[in-house]
């Protein structure tokens, strides 16, 4: 029994040792995570129970030229509430003001709201949602509601904002405007200008303090230490929305007119480069028309006989023609290496006639016989020509995207005898619109090549600009002026002069300078039926350039039409016509003249003499 006894104290006293020890090291563990680890873990806790919420900034606006705005950002507000914040006495003594005042506010039923409000604070609900989609105005009303104007620690008031993109005039130049979005794996798209500028446009994030509570929702806490968010900086582009909406309108007709592809037209300021207007739409399965992708930016593609303006400066800069040189198209069809043809649209040819009629008719077999018969001994000189003129260089634009011209040079590997007659009437080369519009904008603009500019300055309204943009120039002087004459004289024939491809277009009230195109796409594909492109450059008044606009449309109905002068020409027309009838004409008036017949103007006029009205 004794033996027993001793057994049991002995197992006792084990136990009790053992104890103390396992005490001895859980006190150990305890300090050792108190001091040596406790901020990590009291970090952890609090990273679960409180986090800093990002507030997002407005992004700056977008304007017109004239002040309208492109795009906004509008914030949207979510008023939810803490019903286990507010005591018993603050909120019986103010519900029936509450659910009043929240009525009028969201057009709700005041009895229904009221009944929400209780149940809400019966439950001890934590995140009861009020209203959603609330305007600023609407969200500030709210806020000064009873019980809801106390702090959220009292009122228990949770506003949420969000803030979306709105664009008032729709989707007017929607892929110049442009977005930018980050993906599911964390990169950005940037598109158009809110793509090349945001770093302007986003503004500077706030912050918020905010803890978690009851059903894994989150409330915000201690409105002293947000950090309110920074707007952007605005933007003022040089789009006029009134010819913004002409060339949209006018290129959406055509489109649906031929069931063409796809399309673009762009209008620049001849002197300063500014773009007044840019359109690109595209069509959907459906047959349906939107700005898919920036055509007239990124899309570099064969450009046909548009290009026979640079064929055509070439050769009059190099004096191996000039503008009454006969030149010889025959039946109208070349052939190369016994296979390869060239051909005239017109049958049978033009036979014998002066160079500036090849370009005025649009004779490929004409300029391929300029360039090939004067160049084939000495290609580089062509090619050396044309990259002087500077065409083999992009843009450089802000925007994204940027198509890259293509101008073959003789070392090329690929280089072989056909390239130059190609290049001559405008295959085996690629230009984008634009970079094409600029090439015709230089000639309107006597020889100076400007860079398209989109932005006039970027800040904020009854501020200094953070920064102005200016004119640019790509190339002083893209060929000589007696060059430039008589690539003008032969552009105006394009339209004035019966045989020239574009006359139907020709207006009594005012003149077009331009040139038409007719590409052929897919023609070297095996099996597959021939497309095109119709594509018409120029500007106007012919005399007195104001504008350069370059029309571009992909694809159309065959059986519907399908050349340059059909299709894209006509789209010109209607344009310009709107622009120039929608143009104030400036009117010089001489007052020495009307004093003459006017006793009644003084002396007190002569120092208007000059004014225009």
């Amino acid at each position: 029994m004794e033996k027993k006894l001793k057994q049991i104290m002995y197992r006792s006293y084990l136990l009790v040792f053992s104890l103390f020890i396992f005490s001895i090291l859980l006190i150990g563990k305890l300090i050792h995570l108190q001091f040596s680890q406790g901020e990590k873990y009291r970090e952890l806790a609090s990273n679960r129970t409180l986090k800093n919420d990002i507030l997002q900034p407005s992004m700056g606006n977008i304007y017109a030229d004239d002040g309208s705005i492109m795009a906004t950002s509008v914030a949207r507000y979510e008023i939810r509430w803490d019903a286990a914040v507010p005591s018993k006495t603050i909120y019986q003594s103010n519900k029936n003001d509450l659910a009043k005042g929240l009525a009028t506010i969201i057009d709700g039923d005041e009895d229904f709201i009221l009944r929400n409000l209780d149940k809400a604070v019966s439950n001890q609900s934590r995140y009861l949602l009020i209203a959603k989609g609330l305007s600023y105005s609407e969200q500030k009303r709210i806020k000064k509601l009873p019980i809801f104007r106390l702090s959220s620690n009292k009122g228990g008031v949770i506003i949420e904002q969000k803030i979306f993109r709105e664009h008032p005039l729709g989707k007017i130049a929607e892929r110049t405007i442009g977005y930018e979005i980050q993906d599911k794996e964390g990169k950005f798209i940037r598109v158009g200008l809110e793509g090349a500028f945001g770093q302007y446009l986003k503004g500077e994030e706030g912050r918020r303090l905010k803890q978690k509570i009851a059903g894994g929702q989150w409330k915000p806490i201690n409105d002293n230490n947000e950090k309110e968010p920074t707007e952007g900086f605005d933007i003022h582009t040089t789009i006029n929305v009134n010819i913004q909406d002409i060339a949209h309108t006018a290129l959406l007709e055509q489109l649906e007119k031929f069931e063409a592809d796809h399309g673009c037209v762009v209008i620049i300021e001849t002197s300063t480069g500014k773009v007044k207007a840019i359109a690109n739409l595209g069509r959907t399965e459906v047959g349906t028309y939107y700005e898919k992708l920036n055509y007239a930016l990124g899309e570099a593609h064969e450009p046909g006989s548009t290009f026979k303006l640079v064929s055509m400066i070439a050769a009059l800069e190099d004096k191996i023609i000039d503008e009454n040189t006969p030149i010889k198209t025959g039946n109208g069809e070349l052939t190369f290496y016994g296979k390869y043809k060239v051909r005239d649209s017109k049958k049978g040819g033009y036979g014998t006639i002066p160079a500036g009629k090849v370009f005025e008719v649009s004779s490929n077999t004409g300029i391929v016989k300029i360039i090939h018969d004067n160049y084939k001994n000495n290609p580089k000189k062509f090619v050396n020509r044309l990259y002087n003129m500077g065409i083999n260089k992009p843009l450089g634009l802000p925007i994204r995207g940027e198509g890259k011209p293509k101008i073959p040079y003789p070392n090329d590997s690929d280089w072989d005898g056909l390239d130059l007659p190609w290049m001559a009437y405008g295959y085996g080369v690629a230009m984008t619109p634009l970079q094409t519009l600029t090439f015709y904008n230089a000639i309107a603009n006597n020889g100076e090549m400007v860079k398209p500019r989109f932005i006039e300055k970027i800040g904020v309204i009854g501020e200094s600009p953070q920064q102005i943009f200016g004119k640019e120039i790509l190339n002083p002087s893209i060929c000589s002026q007696s060059t430039i004459e008589k690539v003008k004289n032969m552009m105006f024939n394009v339209v004035d002069k019966e045989w020239g491809t574009a006359h139907k277009i020709k207006d009594k009230d005012f003149t077009i300078a331009g040139k038409t195109g007719t590409c052929q796409v897919d023609y070297n594909r095996t099996g597959k039926e021939v497309q095109y492109i119709s594509s018409f450059v120029g500007y106007f008044p012919a005399k007195q350039p104001e504008y350069s606009c370059i029309v571009v449309i992909h694809r159309p109905n065959k059986l519907l039409g399908y050349y340059g002068s059909t299709v894209a020409a006509p789209v010109f027309k209607k344009i310009a016509k709107k622009i120039y009838t929608a143009t104030p004409k400036k009117v010089h008036v001489d007052l020495d003249q009307l004093k003459s017949l006017s006793p009644e103007i003084t002396e007190n006029n002569s120092e208007n003499k000059h004014n225009h009205f």
